[in-house]
């Protein structure tokens, strides 16, 4: 108790106080309904990215898969990949969401590593845990990409490539595929810029991204 951060103590008295002066706590309400979201985001495990924050969600409105570099591997029966394809899995088929959201970023770490990492003197090897988890990605569209370490904006292309091959693999999901012929799910790709709070929404048909001030989107 004693090493317990006391800001995360504080936040939680805040949290409390909140709930006391709205005169009611929600998440018993939760507690005793379950969880029925109607959205799975595939979000990055930055600590500044955070899709209940960005989309004003409620408690119980999303169901969140962070992970590194917010990637969805392709599907596979090796035993690789359990903890994204479990919680896709949950989500498709308990929870029945209607839409996946696969949440991109700016100044992905994750992105940058892999993108860094294609030389032999890159901080990645094929032993490192970041270096085999980014081995997902597709190297060959992005091999073109000229990314200029002192310039953030530079990874933009290989960021939104990594949330389109995700969409990709997505599909290859039997459970995915099947909802999305039936027409009960729908999958969307978006890229959050960080410096600027802009959220850019990916066009389906065409697979480019548009801010969304004033964009509609099919």
């Amino acid at each position: 108790m004693r090493t317990f951060p006391l800001r995360l103590l504080d936040g939680y008295r805040g949290f409390r106080g909140r709930a006391a002066q709205k005169g009611s706590y929600q998440h018993a309400r939760l507690a005793d309904e379950g969880q029925k979201p109607d959205t799975l985001v595939v979000a990055c495990c930055d600590s500044r990215v955070t899709p209940e924050l960005i989309f004003s969600a409620d408690p119980g409105s999303l169901f969140v898969q962070r992970n590194v570099a917010n990637l969805v591997p392709p599907y596979t029966t090796d035993g690789r990949n359990l903890s994204t394809a479990a919680a896709l899995e949950f989500a498709v088929n308990g929870l029945q969401v209607r839409h996946i959201v696969v949440l991109g970023h700016a100044r992905c770490g994750g992105i940058r590593a892999f993108v860094e990492g294609a030389g032999e003197a890159g901080p990645l090897s094929p032993d490192d845990f970041i270096g085999t988890w980014m081995s997902w990605l597709d190297r060959d569209p992005i091999d073109h990409v000229c990314a200029d370490p002192d310039d953030h904006d530079s990874y933009r292309a290989v960021e939104e490539e990594g949330i389109r091959q995700s969409i990709a693999n997505l599909k290859s999901f039997s459970c995915v595929r099947d909802r999305l012929d039936r027409g009960e799910l729908t999958v969307h790709g978006a890229w959050f810029d960080i410096a600027r709070g802009e959220l850019w929404v990916m066009d389906g048909p065409t697979g480019e991204f548009h801010w969304t001030d004033g964009v509609e989107f099919r």
